[in-house]
């Protein structure tokens, strides 16, 4: 259909990548350890938000600018990197709550780590280019319907990564429960999260590729 070919090949190596640990994977256990259940399924599906964005760039060949422009790659890469780090240094400083936060701060807590899911995605240039790179092997160079191929791929590979980040958001969330009437050792949870940011934007802002 729509000149894909070996998809269980592809689903199969969806489901393997999405396993493997990335900065999403960080941002979501780091959001739920450092602020519970609500934030971390929010975050999980602002990450998912923005490789759907990712996908559609992808099928226009937006972002494949990305892939020509040393100076367009660096730039993002950059600012997403800037971004995590601000992300930790706010986890760093936050102090925890005494009390379970009220319903109404739970929201908007939760609408705050979605919308810096999508952000921490969508400023990331790898993501980008690995659609771009990735999801053309399963095409048929013959095929008349390319846009629908590369979207159908791109929807399926998100449908498996929200299943897997929901999974790590209840994960962590567990954890977080287990520490929360503890309020050094909640303190830690979210300097601990703080610090894995930190060092991830690092780490993104001085990678080659």
């Amino acid at each position: 259909m729509y000149g894909i070919h070996d998809f269980g090949v592809f689903l199969a190596a969806a489901v393997l990548l999405n396993l493997t640990p990335g900065q999403d994977t960080l941002y979501i256990v780091g959001r739920s350890l450092a602020e519970g259940r609500s934030a971390g399924i929010a975050a999980a599906l602002g990450i998912c938000a923005g490789a759907l964005v990712h996908t559609l760039a992808a099928a226009v060949s937006v972002s494949a600018i990305l892939a020509t422009s040393a100076t367009a790659f660096l730039a993002l890469k950059l600012a997403g990197a800037a971004y995590l780090v601000y992300l930790g240094v706010a986890l760093w400083r936050a102090r925890p709550p005494l009390r379970e936060p009220e319903s109404h701060t739970r929201r908007a807590g939760a609408a705050i780590a979605f919308r810096r899911g999508v952000l921490t995605n969508v400023t990331n240039p790898k993501v980008a280019l690995f659609f771009l790179a990735f999801l053309p092997q399963f095409i048929a160079p013959e095929s008349t319907s390319k846009i629908a191929a590369f979207v159908l791929l791109g929807f399926t590979f998100v449908a498996t990564s929200t299943v897997w980040c929901l999974v790590l958001a209840f994960a962590a969330t567990c954890i977080r429960d287990a520490v929360l009437p503890r309020t050094r050792s909640t303190t830690m949870l979210s300097r601990a999260a703080g610090a894995l940011f930190v060092a991830l934007g690092i780490r993104l802002a001085v990678s080659e590729a």
